[in-house]
């Protein structure tokens, strides 16, 4: 019998998760660059979560993200809404690497699949940043066993090699919207799909990609978790085969 558990990610500190996450933003609020973006865009956040009927003292994200497109979509929800609302439509504005996950240190791609934000950069290279929790035990299962790969961010700037970058004036908004639901107690989750994985487009990778029957196969294991959020507008639960790597959508 195959066995399955839960797709978890490992907490790592970059600047400051603290046991407290009620503290968070106050944390975080230290940091010059932080201090910046609430002066730029702090009325600006708060403003654009209640014009879609968001607490923004106590909500959820979530990211998703479309290489192909280039997008990210912020979604957000009250705590005790079941469902959630699309807020806004970010454009990457740099990319790199092809359209399949990342499997090795130095390919340039943008991983694929199901993920957390694991760590927050205050003071990045690029601006702030918040990193994407690849390699995740899926990807451990195909990628590189002694260089994988990490460090996936979104961040600010327009320069890339396998992150995803919204540049610096936006970033700033992204930043703080991910702090505040960061300190109302969640772990927000981010999903990355090679393009939007509609029946239609769908179609036309398999066809595209028809050589590549490996590849095929791992987008057969994003497309569940796609659909489930296309039509429910809430996350689905991730599993893992710990035999295949094969993520698994209840």
């Amino acid at each position: 019998m195959k066995k399955t558990f839960p797709l978890l990610v490992c907490i790592v500190l970059l600047s400051s998760f603290t046991d407290n996450p009620v503290s968070f933003y106050n944390s975080q609020s230290r940091f010059p660059r932080v201090r910046e973006a609430i002066k730029q865009k702090g009325q600006f956040v708060n403003e654009l979560l209640a014009s879609k009927g968001i607490n923004a003292r106590d909500f959820d994200i979530f990211l998703r993200i479309f290489k192909k497109e280039r997008e990210v979509e912020l979604w957000a929800k009250n705590k005790k809404s079941s469902t959630f609302t699309l807020i806004k439509v970010y454009n990457s504005c740099a990319s790199s690497g092809v359209l399949g996950p990342k499997r090795r240190s130095g390919d340039r791609q943008t991983p694929e699949g199901f993920y957390n934000v694991d760590a927050f950069n205050p003071a990045s290279h690029y601006n702030l940043s918040f990193r994407v929790s690849y390699p995740n035990i899926s990807d451990l299962k195909f990628a590189d066993p002694i260089n994988p790969g990490d460090n996936i961010f979104i961040h600010g700037s327009c320069l890339t090699i396998g992150c995803i970058p919204v540049g610096d004036d936006f970033i700033q908004e992204l930043y703080l919207i991910a702090v505040k639901a960061k300190s109302s107690g969640q772990d927000i989750p981010v999903h990355i799909f090679p393009t939007k994985m509609t029946d239609e487009a769908y179609a036309q990778l398999k066809t595209e990609f028809s050589s590549n029957a490996s590849l095929l196969e791992f987008w057969s294991w994003l497309k569940p978790g796609y659909d489930y959020f296309e039509k429910n507008k809430s996350l689905p639960i991730i599993m893992v085969d710990e035999n295949t790597g094969k993520y698994l959508i209840k």
